[in-house]
């Protein structure tokens, strides 16, 4: 079930249109509706209130102005482990520095048209 706090992809005509949190859930006056807040993870920020059964916030399409729209919960990211198999993300361990640890980006791969 979708809650407050989760991460969402919502489609609109069946594409994915945007990412959005799920700030408060709140029953409407109507029976059975519920006001969902979203914070619209766009530049800039927007924050949108839906009117929604429970089941159009738990992925059931509905339309808005006759377009269908869909709300996706985004499962989070798995955590790679490294060989040693701690729960820290995979990358190379760095010696501290002033107290301080480093955390080195990962250089993308070139590609082989770009070496030429």
């Amino acid at each position: 079930m979708t809650t407050i706090g989760d991460v969402v992809k919502v489609y609109y005509r069946k594409k994915p249109a945007f990412f959005a949190r799920i700030d408060s859930i709140m029953p409407d006056i109507k029976k059975n509706w519920f006001m969902v807040e979203l914070l619209i993870l766009t530049t800039p920020l927007r924050k949108v209130t839906w009117i929604l059964r429970e089941e159009y916030i738990n992925g059931v399409p509905f339309t808005m102005e006759g377009n269908e729209i869909r709300i996706e919960p985004v499962s989070p990211l798995s955590i790679e482990s490294d060989s040693k198999g701690s729960a820290e993300p995979a990358m190379r361990k760095v010696s501290p520095k002033n107290g301080r640890k480093v955390i080195p980006f990962k250089r993308p791969k070139k590609d082989a048209k770009e070496g030429a």
